[in-house]
């Protein structure tokens, strides 16, 4: 992998993530310039499936560095994290001294402790050199992570540095690209918060969303790719759901109904496919039926509309 510089300009940043098919807008590139540019770490915030992730993705693969990846979830700790000792392949060394006859435990004990004994998990991994410069490390999905795991990335984001007690302090030569998300089922202290620069990454309006689609599932029509966004834009719209579809769904739910060679959305075919857009029974059944009916039925209506004004027809 080659690496690339850094973008030297907020349009340099949009182009970048334009380059690798992101279709993001000119406050995410603001902000994603200024973490590349002072060497600060890029906190996402946003609901599920709206692409905080995929950022970092876009990142790496644009400027051909490593990504590392440190996926959260409860009860992760350092073990997990940062490193461990491979203690089968100590006790198979210790075996081995023991019937050589070498029992001096000070020189025994400085052996299974080197580093070719240590087990180096994401934390340790973005810490160190690389050929193609320093890498993405993206710290996904943070808030599902305890407190206490929380306290201890202050240190790493702090000095990029991380001690273990048998070999000492180990310290990055360059900081990482650190890549922070958060899907806020909890809030995030705010000593961590201000190491990093914020971004609330948000759904995208109808006509991003309608890029978005054109770019990922270039094999929709360009009727079934306005209808699936119209229709997913109708959803977000209801608050009564119990989880609106993000952008990831609306991907799934195109490339659905191309393979199922649909040009445009037919009100039984939605309610059959709703299990692609939708991950709750309760959502699933408000909308399946007469309410896809309903919504689909707008969106025709919408679409004469303008063909209407478009005509220079009165519209009725």
């Amino acid at each position: 992998m080659t690496a690339t510089q850094l973008p030297a300009s907020i349009d340099d940043t949009l182009a970048l993530l334009d380059g690798q098919g992101y279709v993001g807008d000119r406050s995410l590139a603001t902000v994603l310039f200024l973490a590349l540019k002072l060497g600060r770490p890029l906190f996402l915030e946003g609901e599920a499936g709206v692409g905080k992730t995929e950022i970092a993705k876009v990142l790496a693969s644009a400027l051909g560095r490593d990504l590392i990846r440190l996926q959260c979830y409860e009860g992760l700790d350092v073990s997990s994290a940062v490193y461990e000792w491979n203690y089968a392949a100590q006790m198979v060394e210790i075996r081995v001294s023991e019937a050589a006859g070498d029992t001096d435990h000070a020189d025994l004990s400085k052996s299974i402790f080197a580093e070719r004994f240590l087990i180096k998990r994401p934390v340790l991994q973005a810490l160190e050199p690389s050929l193609s410069g320093p890498p993405v490390f993206l710290i996904d999905e943070l808030d599902r992570a305890d407190e206490a795991f929380e306290a201890f990335l202050l240190e790493v984001l702090s000095d990029y540095q991380v001690t273990i007690p048998e070999l000492g302090t180990i310290r990055a030569q360059e900081p990482p690209i650190v890549i922070i998300t958060t899907n806020r089922t909890r809030e995030i202290h705010d000593a961590l918060k201000r190491r990093c620069l914020y971004h609330w990454v948000d759904y995208p309006d109808a006509a991003r969303e309608l890029a978005i689609v054109e770019r990922k599932v270039p094999g929709a029509g360009e009727r079934l790719a306005r209808e699936v966004v119209a229709f997913v834009q109708a959803l977000r719209a209801d608050e009564t759901l119990f989880k609106q579809p993000g952008v990831a769904e609306t991907l799934d739910w195109a490339t659905a109904l191309t393979e199922l060679n649909e040009i445009a959305l037919d009100p039984d075919m939605v309610s059959d496919t709703l299990g692609v857009l939708l991950k709750y029974q309760d959502d699933i059944e408000r909308v399946r039926g007469s309410e896809a009916r309903r919504i689909v039925d707008d969106i025709r209506r919408e679409n004469d509309r303008e063909k209407a004004e478009a005509a220079g027809a009165t519209p009725w």
